[in-house]
């Protein structure tokens, strides 16, 4: 803990704290403490300004003029796939789809892959740990083709219970969809341990079985390397990684990507259109149907260009500081349980409170200037595996102070004393 301490030191907070204008204001007159950053990110002045600056200069559509306006944004644009191929380490910029978000990323693979090579009697495994974004199009796709969808189980810490894993895998296995970091309880999936189960397992069945990694809560903390790791799939979004909301990544190798049929028609994803037929286009503009959120997407590169500039080994460090620091003030307070206690956690403390609602805690803390979530965070199943509605939840980024995470913890001793008078 000291060694962490020391790293911690190095990384100046305050310093950071200056380039995200939101943070300096009060709320309800206290200043805001933003411990919701699981939900979404907040933006720093560089990627505000390059929205901005594309909207103000070179505003046009892309893809599709011969004019300078056009040129430039299509130029800006296409650039971003270039960033986001370097920072995930991806063969081939053709790999890097952009689409609406995560969600938007994994509905596009259950329904292309899905419905191509999924069959009556199939079985898809997910987990005990999945956003609603990673059930619920897995649960559309079983009911259409009349296939099976499996739940790896995890114990009372949180965690992901491998041998379970093990256990449901069968010869009917064709998919496995997974997050790598839980946006409710913040653990941290051994997602390369998975990866090689069912790699070795596809062998002894000589059967093709294909692995998406939900990298949604991840890729603003981990560094993501999908060559090393082996991932036929990753999705993202950008509003969790300091930039804009509406624009996300699906990450595909080409061999998967080139097998997949297009999702959506319209412009851009074909090479040909007549009434008698049309030729799609090459990967990856077949599965970007129409004009996308272009300042989306450039707003996405500007977030890169940011969390490439700065020393993420040292942010990551004082995240863990605010986290096990959050973890011990907490539980140290009557009443107070922590749901989720993995020995590999992100920066996302969740927990409840004896006798007193969530939501009712979440809008008194909302009084002292903190912004937490309350409620199931989309992961209801989740919840019902713990035997609760939903909890309390604190999610930290670098940008959050040790100073705020005691503010909580006193904000909560005075918020149990007001709901339980």
């Amino acid at each position: 803990m000291q060694g962490e301490v020391l790293t911690a030191a190095k990384f100046d907070v305050d310093e950071i704290r200056k380039q995200f204008p939101v943070l300096s204001q009060k709320v309800y007159g206290k200043p805001l403490i933003y411990f919701d950053n699981a939900a979404t990110s907040q933006k720093p002045l560089s990627v505000i300004h390059t929205i901005t600056d594309y909207y103000s200069n070179y505003n046009a559509n892309i893809h599709r003029g011969v004019h300078f306006l056009s040129q430039k944004a299509s130029d800006a644009y296409d650039h971003v796939r270039v960033k986001v191929k370097e920072f995930i380490n991806a063969a081939a910029q053709e790999e890097i789809i952009f689409t609406g978000g995560a969600t938007d990323s994994i509905n596009l693979v259950a329904y292309t892959w899905g419905r191509k090579f999924i069959n009556e009697g199939d079985e898809i495994i997910i987990s005990t740990l999945e956003h609603h974004s990673n059930i619920v199009p897995w649960q559309m796709l079983c009911e259409e083709k009349n296939a099976v969808l499996k739940v790896i189980p995890i114990n009372d810490a949180g965690e992901l219970m491998l041998d379970g894993l093990r256990k449901l895998l069968s010869a009917k296995t064709r998919f496995v969809a997974v997050s790598h970091t839980s946006n409710s309880l913040g653990t941290i999936n051994p997602v390369d341990e998975i990866v090689d189960i069912v790699r070795k397992h596809a062998e002894s069945i000589q059967h093709d079985i294909p692995v998406l990694i939900d990298a949604a809560q991840a890729m603003i903390h981990e560094n993501i390397d999908v060559q090393k790791s082996d991932f036929d799939f990753v999705c993202f979004s950008s509003h969790k990684m300091l930039g804009p909301t509406g624009t996300g990544v699906l990450y595909g190798k080409t061999s998967r990507l080139s097998q997949m049929p297009p999702w959506r028609g319209g412009g851009d994803m074909i090479s040909s259109v007549s009434f008698e037929k049309t030729t799609y286009n090459d990967i990856p503009y077949r599965f970007e149907a129409g004009t996308p959120h272009i300042a989306g997407v450039i707003g996405l590169g500007a977030a890169i260009d940011f969390l490439n500039n700065m020393d993420r080994k040292a942010a990551l460090q004082h995240e863990l500081l605010l986290t096990r620091h959050a973890q011990h003030v907490l539980s140290g307070i009557a009443g107070v349980k922590l749901i989720g206690t993995a020995a590999h956690k992100a920066s996302v403390v969740s927990f409840i409170i004896d006798g007193v609602n969530a939501m009712d805690a979440g809008m008194y803390l909302d009084t002292q200037g903190i912004a937490v979530r309350t409620g199931h965070h989309c992961t209801e199943p989740l919840m019902h595996r713990f035997n609760i509605p939903g909890t309390i939840r604190a999610s930290f980024s670098f940008y959050n102070t040790l100073h705020e995470v005691n503010i909580l913890g006193e904000a909560v001793k005075k918020a149990i004393a007001f709901l339980k008078r």
